[in-house]
């Protein structure tokens, strides 16, 4: 995961810089663009940071070295639910939320209901039912 930090972590000297001359570009008139440029940057920072600290944790994988063979990453990649109907709830849920941003707040509020649903169904999917482990 060095590349990708190194990748995100150089993100912020591009952006930081950006954002400054987007700022004398607008004579500082304009100020969510110059804003929103920033935020990419501490955002890149962040997830840089975060992708550092994993790798230090995790080790070198066979992506990090240039001698890897192709079979050292074949396996298991994690663990996913084909069948799982929660994920679309969710989606729908968070696709009501900003209906309810943009037409009236009393969908927001359903929608969060029906998101607080879908997020406990899908955390607790394993614990319960027919794939209970």
């Amino acid at each position: 995961m060095k590349i990708e930090s190194w990748l995100f972590g150089a993100g912020v000297f591009f952006f930081i810089p950006v954002a400054i001359v987007y700022g004398f570009l607008t004579h500082w008139s304009e100020w969510v663009g110059a804003m929103g440029i920033l935020l990419v940057g501490g955002l890149a920072g962040m997830i840089g940071a975060y992708l550092g600290f994993t790798a230090r944790r995790v080790g070198m994988r066979p992506e990090d070295r240039p001698d890897a063979e192709v079979h050292e990453g074949a396996g298991e990649q994690g663990h996913f639910s084909p069948w799982s109907w929660w994920p679309l709830v969710l989606g729908l849920a968070c696709a009501g939320g900003f209906l309810g941003l943009a037409v009236g707040f009393w969908i927001l509020f359903i929608s969060a209901g029906f998101a607080f649903i879908a997020l406990v169904g899908w955390v607790y999917e394993y614990s319960r039912g027919d794939h209970a482990h």
